[in-house]
């Protein structure tokens, strides 16, 4: 079976190794377009890591957490015959190779105890005494993929605003453990990005799609000409995934024309939509309509650039139109742009029919 390389970050890996090679003081998110390639970069990080670091990896993607108790079975993986102290023990022996976890190891009866009280604050007090005994010997990392999708849950109150008190806590204040949170949806970051709580506690990473000259390194490395590269960044930019569908492609060419043809129909698609019906987007505490002609505003400034700047958009049709994922905000810019070249192929074809 053919696998594509892991390729370049070499920008982001010093980065995040920097931060890594000092004690934990700033929560850090890593943010970005969708399929720009965040989680690849996480995975290959953790591959990398020295000996010294125990990482714990939890992904939310397509994860179902409703409640108390669904929150903990995502943080938590059972270590079935172990008390608490074999658990921590065992973490701070075993070989480097096995220093990732996909989950919070912890012994059954533990988890039994944390269900029973059904208190986030059990299950923070717990967890800080975990990352202390680990510390002792170890650097621990707590990685949490998709952020996101706990932004509205609610455990005796919003979890978000608990579980960032409690990051907080681990980071700036005890300096015990290494954050990351990573998220493509660009409104979950803005929200972040805006929070007075976490000014000056945490910091952004931003892994974007690749520029022109690493997109055309990969590609020549996959046996691409001089013009079959051009028809790639014409068509695909330096978005990672449509990338790697045009090396696997037989006509590369053909490929690329009929990805921009999926995107044009769904764009289309989406304006007849929006002829038939208002949907309503919530803002703070209240919904609003999201108008067409304010959505058609909004896409027709990319006619003829590539990037917008974030003042004055009609703000019930941006949010319409980054939660629909065709456009990316950068709340640490105050920009905006198409979340692939694709994308912004198929808003200039609409514009002009």
């Amino acid at each position: 079976m053919r696998r594509i390389e892991f390729h370049n970050r070499v920008r982001e890996l010093k980065e995040i190794m920097k931060i890594l090679d000092v004690e934990p003081s700033l929560i850090t998110f890593v943010y970005g377009p969708i399929n720009s390639g965040k989680t690849t970069l996480v995975s290959h990080l953790i591959e990398g890591l020295p000996e010294e670091y125990v990482v714990f990896y939890i992904n939310l993607r397509g994860r179902f957490i409703s409640d108390y108790r669904d929150f903990i079975k995502v943080l938590f993986k059972i270590e079935r015959e172990k008390n608490y102290k074999e658990v921590l023990k065992t973490i701070s022996e075993i070989s480097a190779e096995t220093l990732k976890f996909s989950g919070i190891p912890v012994a059954e009866s533990v988890m039994n105890a944390l269900f029973k009280e059904k208190s986030y604050e059990d299950v923070f007090e717990f967890l800080e005494e975990y990352f202390t005994t680990i510390a002792k010997n170890k650097r621990p990392v707590l990685i949490i993929d998709e952020l996101q999708v706990v932004g509205d849950l609610k455990i005796d109150g919003l979890l978000m605003y608990k579980l960032f008190n409690f990051f907080i806590r681990l980071t700036k204040e005890l300096h015990l453990c290494h954050i990351f949170a990573v998220s493509s949806d660009s409104l979950f970051i803005e929200n972040v990005y805006s929070e007075a709580m976490l000014d000056g506690r945490c910091r952004y990473l931003l892994v974007d799609d690749f520029d022109q000259e690493t997109a055309a390194a990969l590609l020549e490395g996959h046996g691409f000409t001089d013009d079959e590269t051009a028809v790639a960044w014409e068509y695909c930019g330096g978005k990672p995934v449509c990338l790697v569908e045009m090396i696997y492609a037989d006509n590369r060419e053909q490929i690329a024309k009929d990805m921009l043809k999926t995107r044009i129909t769904q764009l289309k698609d989406l304006l007849d939509y929006l002829d038939y019906t208002k949907p309503r987007i919530t803002i703070g505490e209240d919904e609003y309509a999201v108008e067409k002609e304010d959505v058609i505003g909004i896409i027709g400034r990319f006619a003829d650039v590539k990037c917008i700047n974030d003042e004055g958009l009609n703000r019930p049709a941006k949010y319409f139109l980054i939660k629909d994922n065709l456009l990316f905000l950068d709340p640490a810019q105050g920009t905006i742009k198409p979340q692939s070249r694709l994308n912004l192929l198929a808003l200039r074809e609409v514009l002009r029919r």
